[in-house]
This record gives structure tokens, C-alpha cells and sequence, in this order.
């Protein structure tokens, strides 16, 4: 099965089952809406906040960025009006590719690592190799870029926990790719 998010919204109970024999991977993350969250979701259209959210990785709209070179296939998986200063998307390239040095003081972010991820992402002066199937915490306000080499593949997801609403004006240096 190809990789999928799943915001289950007013879904109280879930059972999710997986054949006999298959493995499922999931990350599973939650978050404490502020009072202002509260008031920004009255805002975000019903169908976003009251539905299932569930879609294919590769059928999610794709963006291009300066940082990024044109070989580097990048999507938003969770546009933020689904959950108030939330955002995430996946990068994904064969190797060699990087993804340029880049700060964001305005937001947390993890990167997850997906299927044969194999990267190595840099932060300030350190250097961590990021296979696939991990987690990483980017600091906030690093100047962090990602190397994939000769090779391997660069494929993963990153999310974005902004500060606060402003802070997802950094959104807008996706560029969306029009739909042929």
C-alpha cells in the first residue's frame, strides 16, 4: 500500500488492522489546541474540520522551492487549513541531490524518514545520518539542508509546527506545480 495520511477529525474510536503478514509504520501525533486555535478553526472550511482527511502520499499537490533542485519531487500532504499551525509535506529524490541551507525561527519541525531513506541532514555544526523508518527534530531557528548521495534515495516527510498563525507565511515559498 502506498504511504497515506489519515486525520481523523471528530472520529472518537479507531481500529485500524493490518493483514496477517504485512507491517504497518505509522506515526501517530496529536495536538493541544490553544484558545486562539479554537477561534482560527471556526474559520477553515467545515468539509476540513469535520471529515475524514485521507489521501495517497502521490496523489497530494506537488510544489517546487529554491532550495530545492528541479530532480526533487516535493508535496503537501497536510495543507495547514486542517489543523490550526500545522503543515506537512514530503521530499523526495534520487541521489546525488541536496536540499540548500535554510533557517525557519517561526516554527518546530520533524522529518520522518520513509522507505529507503537515506540521507544526511545537517543543523548549525551537526551532522546526522537519517535512515528510514526515523525521526528528527529540527531546532528551531538552525540552519539545517539535507544531502542525498550517489545512489540513494532522499524521501521523507517533514512537519511543520508553527509558533503561531504569521508564522505560516513561510508556507508561500512552495511554489505549486499547476496540475496538466
Amino acid at each position: 500500500m502506498p504511504e497515506t495520511i489519515f486525520l481523523p477529525n471528530s472520529i472518537k474510536n479507531i481500529s485500524i488492522n493490518v493483514a496477517k503478514n504485512d507491517t504497518l509504520h505509522f506515526l501517530k501525533i496529536t495536538s493541544e489546541l490553544t484558545e486562539q486555535d479554537k477561534l482560527d478553526l471556526k474559520e477553515f472550511p467545515k468539509k476540513n474540520t469535520q471529515n475524514v482527511y485521507y489521501t495517497k502520499f502521490e496523489d497530494t499537490e506537488a510544489y517546487t522551492e529554491p532550495i530545492k533542485s528541479p530532480n526533487t519531487v516535493s508535496r503537501t500532504i497536510l495543507p495547514n487549513k486542517y489543523i490550526p499551525r500545522i503543515a506537512m509535506g514530503t521530499v523526495k529524490a534520487p541521489g546525488p541531490d541536496h536540499v540548500g541551507a535554510h533557517e525557519h525561527g517561526m516554527l518546530e519541525q520533524l522529518f520522518l524518514g520513509l522507505k529507503n531513506n537515506k540521507i544526511v541532514v545537517y543543523a548549525d555544526e551537526a551532522k546526522v545520518n537519517m535512515p528510514e523508518y526515523s525521526v528528527l527534530h529540527i531546532p528551531l531557528g538552525s540552519s539545517h539542508s539535507v544531502d542525498v548521495f550517489d545512489g540513494d534515495q532522499m524521501y521523507y516527510v517533514w512537519m511543520d509546527f508553527f509558533r503561531d498563525k504569521k508564522g505560516e507565511e513561510w508556507l508561500k515559498t512552495h511554489n505549486t506545480i499547476k496540475k496538466q
